[in-house]
């Protein structure tokens, strides 16, 4: 059970029980009315504008699994909630977009009630092969946006060396708005990718596998990694090889994942009559 005192829990200043409380149990969460001029994102999570990124985290996930379609029959209204859910927490899970964010909340409202559409972010994924998520590229982003006479606007992003799946740049556009771009792997025929390890497969021979010892992979530059084979390896197992996978968001590199390939001696001899 969440305590009163939680964040969660608890509404905000001047607003509400019925606005603002959130009802916890077998009982799906009450949805509080959203305004058509302004989303309240810290509202749709039930929680206050001090809430930690902990808090943040923790409502989302208690609130996507109460309000998921697949367990409300797959209704319009779990399907809109979980998209308001997903936005909030696209926002304020990120530290530069939630600071952006907290700041347009705290300016003053301008005459106009509409904010302008070119001001509204724009997310863009870039796939990048292996290589050059280590060893870094430049990338050319190209917005073309019909509602800006200066036409095509071409802007440069640096990808630095060292750069981790899954991480985002922004690009600031002329005269307002953001590009988010997030960096992907590109699919390659060498390698699986999952997070920052790297998967691989590594035939051998029979006789390798019964004896054990050291073989070769290829790895990611292109250099040859030592591979030790223990003896009477089981066909399809997997050996880590440290340090040798894709850059981490923390720094240093995943693991390259080696999996164990051959095929067993089958002799086949005619069976002798008695």
């Amino acid at each position: 059970m969440i305590p009163a005192s939680h964040p969660i829990a608890r509404p905000k200043n001047g607003a509400s029980n019925a606005t603002s409380r959130w009802r916890f149990g077998r009982r799906r969460a009450t949805l509080p009315p959203v305004s058509a001029k302004k989303i309240d994102h810290y509202a749709t999570l039930g929680l206050h504008q001090r809430c930690t990124e902990t808090q943040i985290r923790a409502a989302y996930r208690l609130l996507a699994k109460q309000c998921h379609p697949d367990v409300n029959g797959g209704s319009a209204s779990s399907q809109a909630r979980t998209r308001e859910l997903n936005a909030a927490y696209e926002i304020l899970s990120d530290p530069d977009a939630r600071a952006e964010y907290d700041a347009e909340l705290a300016a003053p409202k301008l005459a106009s009630p509409t904010r302008s559409a070119k001001n509204l972010p724009i997310a863009q994924e870039a796939q990048l092969r292996i290589e050059e998520l280590l060893r870094g590229t430049t990338l050319e982003v190209r917005v073309n946006d019909p509602g800006n006479p200066n036409g095509v606007e071409i802007y440069s992003l640096t990808i630095p060396a060292g750069t981790a799946p899954s991480t985002k740049f922004r690009v600031d556009r002329d005269g307002g708005g953001k590009v988010t771009v997030k960096i992907k792997v590109r699919p390659d025929f060498r390698f699986k990718t999952r997070g920052s390890d790297l998967r691989c497969d590594l035939k051998i021979k029979f006789q390798r596998a019964q004896s054990g010892g050291t073989e070769s992979v290829r790895g990611v530059n292109g250099n040859f990694i030592r591979v030790e084979i223990p003896r009477k390896v089981a066909r399809g197992e997997v050996i880590r090889v440290t340090g040798e996978g894709l850059p981490k968001t923390r720094g240093g590199r995943g693991d390259l994942l080696v999996r164990v390939m051959y095929q067993p001696e089958v002799r086949i001899t005619r069976q002798s009559r008695r």
